[in-house]
């Protein structure tokens, strides 16, 4: 089965939005926005991406997605997107969003099945990827670290993951960033 994959950035002390669940932080740093080849080719692995409700909402803002659904693939392109949430959200017209309420192991067989046999990508936020850590439905972590700090924010996995559940098994340079990947293991019990 392909693996479930936390991918995302963070701040050197550990925060991936702050307060208001802001990434502008992020596109401050060169090279913030995303793209590099290595990047390219793990979206290229995609079958369906996995978001909570602050991540959605941010998106949507941040590039005004309702009035402007041509941009969606940019982000995304045609895989089906879960935004779990417990509200009612706007959609992005023409776009494969489906809105999931509950345990994310109540939703893991439609996730599983709207990926096929490519990878399920958990786009964010901490908490949603901690989830799935609970549920024993993480594979891995691949956190790039950026040259900034916040004061305060969202953490990056707000849970208690040891050097018994975390593997580091790969370690690279891209541009400002130092891109970390950590394989996770079932959680004892």
């Amino acid at each position: 089965m392909p693996p479930t994959i936390f991918y995302t950035a963070t701040t050197l002390n550990g925060f991936l939005a702050d307060d208001d669940d802001s990434l502008d932080w992020l596109f401050a740093v060169p090279g913030g926005e995303g793209g590099d080849s290595d990047f390219q080719d793990f979206l290229a692995g995609i079958g369906v991406l996995v978001q909570g409700s602050s991540t959605y909402e941010w998106v949507l803002r941040h590039e005004d997605l309702v009035a402007h659904p041509e941009k969606w693939p940019a982000y995304y392109g045609a895989r089906p997107t879960f935004v779990f949430t417990r509200r009612e959200l706007p959609t992005v017209p023409g776009a494969d969003i489906r809105f999931v309420q509950g345990e994310v192991r109540d939703a893991w067989g439609r996730i599983r099945e709207a990926a096929g046999d490519r990878d399920v990508w958990i786009v964010g936020g901490g908490d949603l990827a901690g989830q799935f850590a609970d549920a024993g439905l993480l594979d891995e972590i691949v956190v790039s670290v950026a040259p900034a700090t916040l004061t305060s924010g969202k953490p990056l996995l707000p849970r208690d993951l040891g050097a018994d559940t975390l593997t580091l098994t790969r370690v690279r340079q891209a541009g400002a960033f130092a891109e970390l990947t950590y394989a996770v293991a079932e959680r004892p019990s």
